[in-house]
Formats: C-alpha cells, structure tokens, sequence
C-alpha cells in the first residue's frame, strides 16, 4: 500500500492555533500564515502535555506520509476546548472524546501516550480502565482494556459505556449471568498505547517509530520470523494435553507467513535452550517475533517436551543484551500478564499494605519498573518497534476445556491477517483480529461468570497494542 504524500502543504497544528470544527464533515484551522479546510484526521494523539513537544516530530512525520494528524492534550479535552467535555470520571472523559473525534473528524487511529507515572500510588499520565471480569482463577480481580476506548459505540448505535447498570464498575461479569451485558466488543477505531512513564521514553519510541517506518522497506532484515516456543503444557501433568502446544501453534503462524526466512528457537529442536539463544537471534535482526509460551508481568519461560522443567526466554532484567539498534520487530508474546503495564518498582516499598499483599506484589511479578511489553517497546537501540500482548491471565483450548480456543487463536491469527489477508497497518490487524475472534466465538452474556464465553470476552479485552496503531509494518517505500 502506498502512501499519499501532500505536497501541496504541510500543517503544524498547535494547541493554541486550533479554532474548532465547523460542522460534522468539515474542521477549519486557522494559521497565523492561512486558512485552511480540512476534512477531518486519520490519527488522533492523546497526550498529558509534558509529553506534547516530543509529540511534534512524530506528527510531522505521520503527515509526511499522507496520515492527517492532530495532537490534542488531555487539558484540552477536560476544559472542553474541541467538544464539550463528558463523563463521570478521566477515562470517560477520553472515551467521549474519541466519539467526537470519531463523528466530526472521522478519525481511524488512537494513540494514547501515557502509562503509570512513579510514585507509590497508582496514578497515570493518561487514563486507563479496568475491567471486573470473574473468570473464577482468584488470581484477579480486575485488569487493563485498551479495547474499552476502541469500543465506541454498542449494536444499537449508542454510546458503549461497558457499564450498563450503571454503578461505577465496568464489564462487571461475577455471578450466573454479565452485570453489564451485553457489551459490543467489536473495536470502532484502531487504538494503541505508548505506556511512557517519563518523557524520555516518549522520546525513545517517537524516534524508534520514525526510524523504522523511514528504513524498514526492503531490508533483508525484516523478511525474517523468529518463533520461540516449547511445551507449554505437559502431557506428564495432564494425559489430555497431548503434544508440544506452543510450538503447534508457531507452526500455524509460520504456515501463514510465506516469503519470510523461519528461524525456529524451540525446545523440542534444541534451539531454544535459554535467555542467550533468543538475544543472539533477535540481535541479528527480524520483521516478526512470536513468544507461544507462559509469562508474567517481567518474564516469559516455556517447558522442554513433556517436562516440568522451565526454559527461560527473556527477563525484563535481559532486554538491556538487546542490540538489533535500527532492526525492531513486531513482537507478539503469547502468556499471562506480559502487557500488565499498571506494575511498578514502587511496589517493593508497600510492605505497609501487609506482609501477605507485600509477598503477593514480589510473587506475581508485580516490582519491575515497566512490564515486559513495555520494556521490549521502550528499549533503546534494541526491543521491538511495538508489543502485542495481554495484560491478565492468558488462556487456551486447555483452559477452555478443549471447546475452542483462546489466546492461542488470538496470537496465530495476527500471522494470518498480515501474511494471508495482507493487512499492513498495525493497528487495523489488532482490530480485524479481535472482530474476527469474537464472530468465531461470539459472546452468550447470560452465561455464568468463568464460563468459556465470559473467557472469550476477556481475552479480547486484555489484548493490549503496546505501540502506534497507524504503523506501516515493514516501512514505506
């Protein structure tokens, strides 16, 4: 797909310039040097202001490439300087913004810069939702969606507010039937999110995604697919759970990606026997890498054949041997809690909270300064170029009682709508793999919480896109 490049003028749209929309087909921006018409933008950036300078760069580049941009602050939107603002708290708030956006400038991409800022409390450059969904583990009793900004609107063409009953408590799913059923699901824009805790790392990323769009194209590099898998469950631990399943499933996403070069790090091959094997391979560069295995919020691991023994892949700990500089993959990682980017180092001080609620931080993974998605995101000279993981419990036919699957559908399926259905933005694959989930297994709200619909529901609410959704994969020509 080729770009439209405007070459007839460009545009710095700047806070303090914008005079609004004129009517639900037109906006008018008004410049010290003209005026001009626009009809309406592909990418809205969502950003606190301390990130906004940085922002510039990165907006002046996307429209350099025929991506009508706006960056709009989170001032903005509270003090109502585009549409009047709504909602009962922040993440409403930009969630009605994006409608606007949505109907009067007829966006397509969100960008939302902002993650957990430090400190020992949970507070956030941009907001966040969480959802309560029982899926009967006890592990969680809530987690991260994304998809909650993408979900506009609901089957009947009214506002998707994912808390139907109105009590303060979003997808609430824990007895024999939803709370706040149904919910619609199906992502009416393509929504990523740079979980940047400082400006700093919203520097690292605009630079990184500039880079690669600029000189990705054609290099032999990119043609390249590493899959690091193992058996992610044990046969020895169950007699129902037959063969190696992560690497099964590696082979379905590398069947579904012809013409590229397939380096296979697994345990049942005895390429995959550690940290250092997955360094070294991706240090020599890929388009795409793919974890099929089990995680948590700071690592991700996976099991020789039939053994109870871990293979570890990669620690947050490790990302720093990462030196593909100018080589950033796609990275998608199959397992629990990859993309849990609420965790913090500040988590280590809470002995306060009690010695249980202490242990429990340090047990789950939770006492890194970033996540892993995150980490492999934001990585200097090294990581990915962008991150596809979930922020919970990650689930699979095993978990599903062998009546469909899950997260397993889920990853493969990115391979599948890039390599088979040629869809080369970023943010339109995580959004076509989600629509095309939930028509698979479309979601029975009145069965009881922990059922494998309530499953479902979950696992597209957690799929978190840890990077620009306008991405071109693999560059511009």
């Amino acid at each position: 797909m080729k770009s439209i490049v405007y070459a007839v003028f460009v545009i710095f749209v700047l806070s303090s310039t914008m005079t609004g929309f004129v009517n639900n087909e037109v906006a008018t921006i008004e410049t010290k040097e003209s005026i001009t018409t626009y009809e309406g933008y592909d990418l809205l950036i969502l950003t606190p202001q301390q990130f906004y300078d940085a922002l510039i760069p990165f907006k002046e580049h996307k429209e350099n490439h025929g991506i009508r941009t706006i960056i709009v602050t989170l001032d903005e939107i509270y003090n109502s300087k585009y549409f009047p603002c709504q909602g009962r708290d922040d993440a409403e708030k930009v969630k009605y913004f994006i409608k606007n956006a949505y109907d009067e400038w007829h966006i397509k991409y969100v960008l939302l810069v902002g993650g957990r800022k430090p400190g020992l409390k949970e507070e956030w450059w941009m907001p966040v939702r969480y959802v309560y969904l029982d899926d009967g583990s006890n592990w969680e009793r809530r987690y991260l969606s994304d998809l909650y900004f993408a979900d506009i609107y609901d089957k009947n063409g009214n506002f998707s507010s994912w808390d139907n009953n109105g009590n303060g408590i979003y997808g609430e799913w824990k007895g024999n039937k939803a709370e706040d059923a149904p919910i619609d699901l199906v992502p009416d824009v393509y929504v990523g999110r740079w979980a940047a805790r400082s400006l700093h790392e919203v520097e690292i990323v605009v630079a990184k995604t500039i880079e690669y769009e600029n000189n990705a194209y054609g290099k032999e590099w990119f043609k390249k697919m590493i899959t690091i898998a193992g058996d992610t469950y044990p046969e020895c631990l169950n007699s129902s759970w037959k063969g190696y399943e992560g690497e099964e499933n590696a082979q379905r996403a590398i069947n579904w990606m012809p013409g590229f070069t397939h380096i296979k790090l697994w345990t049942s091959l005895g390429t995959f026997t550690g940290p250092e094997d997955v360094i070294n391979a991706i240090n020599e560069g890929a388009g795409f890498v793919f974890f099929d295995g089990h995680g948590s919020p700071m690592s991700w691991a996976t099991h020789p054949p039939n053994s109870t023994e871990w293979v570890d892949g990669l620690t947050v700990w490790q990302m720093r041997y990462l030196k593909n500089d100018g080589m950033y993959p796609v990275v998608v990682v199959g397992g629990c809690h990859n993309s849990q980017f609420n965790i913090s180092v500040f988590n280590l001080l809470k002995i306060y909270e009690g010695f249980n609620k202490w242990i429990e931080y340090i047990w789950k993974g939770e006492t890194a300064p970033a996540c892993w998605s995150w980490w492999m995101t934001k990585k200097m000279d090294g990581g990915s170029v962008a991150t596809l993981g979930y922020s919970g419990l990650g689930y699979t036919k095993e978990d599903k009682n062998f009546e469909g699957e899950a997260t397993e559908w889920v990853d493969s399926h990115f391979f599948w709508e890039y390599g088979m259905n040629h869809t080369e933005i970023l943010g339109e694959i995580w959004g076509n793999v989600i629509k095309n989930y939930l028509k698979t297994y479309p979601i029975d709200w009145n069965a009881p919480a922990g059922s494998n619909s309530a499953l479902d529901a979950k696992t597209v609410q957690e799929w978190i896109l840890l990077g620009d959704p306008s991405l071109k994969i693999g560059g511009y020509p």
